[in-house]
């Protein structure tokens, strides 16, 4: 029997989510990823192997913010980034996080800012 640890629980449950998900150029894969300091996410054109928009928590805007106002504020910032790389609608990867907490303010935070998933 094999134990696996939190970590290795969360990559198996991404893996699963990502043979399912794939973003395309008009609509690319809105990537989450959740430290216990902070929340990042990118836009990603799987077809082309680029990142379209990013956002990180240790940007000016977003660092000295509460947990869930930053992931918010990173939501909203992804979606501004986004529409100045004409991308209107998305699909979203929680990354293996639970949709919860700050995954779920991120993504309502985009949703606000104007993208469609």
């Amino acid at each position: 029997m094999t134990v696996l640890t939190k970590p290795q629980h969360r990559l198996r449950r991404r893996r699963r989510v990502r043979a399912k998900i794939r973003g395309s150029g008009e609509r690319p894969r809105l990537s989450v990823f959740r430290s216990n300091r902070g929340i990042s996410a990118q836009l990603i054109d799987d077809d082309a192997g680029r990142t379209l928009a990013a956002v990180n928590w240790t940007e000016g805007d977003l660092n000295g913010l509460a947990p869930m106002e930053q992931a918010k504020k990173a939501g909203e910032l992804l979606a501004q980034r986004a529409s100045g790389a004409k991308v209107e609608a998305c699909v979203f990867d929680r990354g293996g996080y639970r949709y919860h907490g700050r995954v779920k303010a991120l993504a309502e935070g985009a949703r606000e800012g104007g993208l469609r998933f």
